[in-house]
């Protein structure tokens, strides 16, 4: 299987999602990518380590996360199912996390839009895998977890699609567990997949109730991409370093528990060959939900059933 290497440049960086963009790569099922990737707002560090922009965005295509891609996969035809290995994820050498002032939904109900917008500036450790700030002349430190926010192909309709939602086919997911040693199975929309990637994190709470995680450039990202050919799935699922996950996305969280929660049901029935209702009933002592993200418009559930939770005696 060949190993190919993704350099963020003019050519490959998009701040939008469509199959109508030449792909920057073609290749097999069962390949690996290696990426370094900029952060979600088109930075990436200079050669002294300080954040810099270094291209003018697109007026029609770059109004959202910049993005690396398209990566067409030779095999992938729509209907199939994508799995994306997860092998390695290094952020670079500094994030940022902005609050307050925007008129978001969550700002609003909190009454947050009247205060001055706050910008963290974190230094990040991947050695240490620590991340270090200042509050108000105190320093904070966390413990990094990095992950991608965005995998993602274009959904089926042709034309240019916005980066910020999560969809059927991936998007702006923005699930912290989806971290290194992860397989995210994603429904294939598009012949040849297509695929998109970005929005570093290097740690982020469930909900990422700001609107940002720590927002990061990745130094280094690794990808193996397989085309699965007999797995029909409606929305993704993941099998992380913790346990399984069913995904739910809509603007209703109601309605995205209850995706989640199907999908759950589904993979349950499939790994212990369970109907329904007794999937539901063993879920219920072993099943958290967890809210992705709220922040998206498209707001994110996750079901997970962790590795060893349920066992047959």
């Amino acid at each position: 299987m060949a190993v190919f290497r993704v350099r963020p440049d003019r050519s490959n960086l998009y701040g939008s999602i469509s199959a109508e963009f030449d792909p920057i790569l073609t290749i097999n099922s069962g390949d690996t990518v290696q990426y370094s990737c900029f952060d979600a707002g088109w930075g990436t560090p200079s050669d002294e380590g300080k954040r810099v922009k270094p291209y003018e965005r697109r007026e029609k295509i770059d109004w959202g996360h910049a993005l690396c891609g398209p990566i067409q996969i030779m095999e992938a035809k729509k209907g199939m199912t994508l799995e994306i290995r997860i092998n390695e994820v290094i952020p670079g050498p500094f994030g940022f996390t902005s609050a307050g002032k925007y008129p978001n939904w969550q700002n609003q109900k909190l009454g947050l839009t009247e205060c001055d917008e706050l910008n963290l500036e974190w230094k990040l450790d991947k050695n240490s895998l620590l991340g270090s700030t200042g509050v108000n002349g105190r320093k904070f430190s966390v413990k990094l977890k990095p992950f991608m926010g965005i995998h993602a192909m274009p959904p089926e309709e042709k034309g240019i699609h916005t980066t910020w939602p999560p969809r059927y086919c991936g998007g702006n997911i923005d699930c912290k567990e989806l971290t290194k040693g992860s397989v995210l199975y994603l429904p294939i929309p598009v012949d040849g997949a297509y695929f998109f990637v970005g929005d570093g994190h290097a740690a982020q709470g469930d909900g990422e109730i700001s609107c940002q995680a720590i927002e990061c450039p990745m130094e280094y990202l690794e990808l193996t991409f397989a085309v699965n050919k007999e797995m029909k799935l409606e929305l993704p699922i993941a099998n992380t370093p913790n346990g399984w996950i069913s995904f739910g996305f809509h603007e209703d969280l109601n309605e995205a528990t209850v995706q989640a929660m199907d999908g759950m049901l589904n993979l349950m029935g499939d790994l212990f060959n369970l109907d329904r209702v007794e999937a539901i009933a063993l879920g219920s002592t072993v099943v958290d939900l967890r809210i992705t993200q709220v922040v998206n418009g498209i707001k994110g559930v996750h079901a997970v059933l962790p590795h060893g939770a349920l066992k047959l005696a």
